[in-house]
């Protein structure tokens, strides 16, 4: 998979069990009526109790310049969970999940279904709202390095 481009996310969520969140490239789309996107979290990671309960969460995708963002709840960092959140970056949406204000894309979702498949938990969720920006770059993931992709504007 490291041979495999892919967008590069971060998925949080807030509510009573707290406020998380993790960098992810297994994130897509699963049907638009209702619209429904996936996201796969590592089981060794606790963070998916949290998910559960909160019932909510955001996918953030992330610009070419967010690369530094990305490896902070990728845990390449060091920075704390409470730290991460603390940055004037964040927004929230009709959930309640927190969105990066600047992000290409911020899909907040409640989650609908949760399934345990192999390694991961797969969280799937119900698209309540969504923003957009205009930005000229995307954050990639590939042989397992962050890479920025160009958008070129049809003239």
């Amino acid at each position: 998979m490291a041979r495999f481009a892919a967008a590069v996310h971060i998925v949080t969520t807030d509510g009573p069990a707290g406020r998380f969140g993790f960098t992810a490239s297994a994130v897509c789309s699963v049907t638009d009526n209702p619209p429904t996107l996936l996201v796969c979290l590592n089981r060794a990671s606790r963070m998916h109790l949290a998910f559960q309960r909160n019932g909510v969460f955001c996918v953030n995708t992330l610009a070419a310049d967010q690369q530094e963002l990305a490896a902070m709840f990728a845990k390449r960092t060091g920075t704390r969970m409470k730290a991460r959140f603390a940055l004037p970056i964040w927004e929230m949406l009709k959930t309640g999940a927190p969105a990066v204000r600047h992000a290409l894309a911020c899909f907040d979702c409640r989650i609908s279904d949760v399934k345990e498949v192999g390694t991961h938990w797969v969280f799937f969720g119900e698209v309540m709202e969504i923003h957009l920006q205009r930005r000229n770059s995307a954050l990639l993931y590939l042989h397992r390095t962050y890479r920025a992709l160009e958008m070129v504007r049809p003239k």
